[in-house]
C-alpha cells in the first residue's frame, strides 16, 4: 500500500469545516450548518472551559457522566449545558453560535446532542439524526 502524504492545500481545506445537517428547529425545514471538530484539550489550554467546569467536561468527554452525577449534583445539569454551549460555539462556523443566539433561537436538546456527537466522532455520528 502506497501511503500519500496529505498536502498543505488539503490541510487548509479541513480548516473550512464540513457542511452537515442537524436536527431541524421546525419539521420539514432542515438545519444545514458548517462545523469543525474542536479539541477539548485546546479549549482547556485557551481557557475557554473555566476550571469549575473541567470536571463536568471530563465526565462528558470520557462518557463517565451517569445518573448519579445528575441526581447528587443539581448543578451538573447547568454545568453540562455550559460545556455544551462552549462546544457549540467552538464547533459552529456558519451560522456561528452567536448568529443563532442573536436570531432569538435556543438549540434543542437533540441539536445539542448532534453537535456534541459530531465533535466527538465526526459526520458518521450524525447518521441516526438523518431522516429520508
Amino acid at each position: 500500500m502506497d501511503t500519500k502524504i496529505t498536502s498543505l492545500e488539503e490541510l487548509k481545506s479541513f480548516a473550512a469545516g464540513e457542511v452537515v445537517e442537524l436536527p431541524p428547529f421546525v419539521e420539514g425545514h432542515p438545519l444545514t450548518v458548517r462545523m469543525r471538530r474542536p479539541s477539548l484539550m485546546v479549549l482547556m489550554k485557551k481557557g475557554k472551559i473555566p476550571n469549575q467546569l473541567l470536571n463536568t467536561a471530563n465526565k462528558l468527554f470520557t462518557s463517565t457522566a451517569g445518573k448519579d452525577d445528575y441526581l447528587s449534583n443539581p448543578e451538573f445539569f447547568a454545568q453540562t449545558l455550559e460545556v455544551m454551549d462552549i462546544l457549540a460555539e467552538a464547533a459552529l462556523i456558519e451560522p456561528s453560535f452567536k448568529d443563532v443566539k442573536e436570531a432569538g433561537l435556543e438549540f434543542t436538546d437533540e441539536q445539542y446532542m448532534a453537535i456534541f456527537n459530531y465533535t466527538q466522532k465526526g459526520v458518521e455520528a450524525l447518521k441516526p439524526f438523518r431522516t429520508k
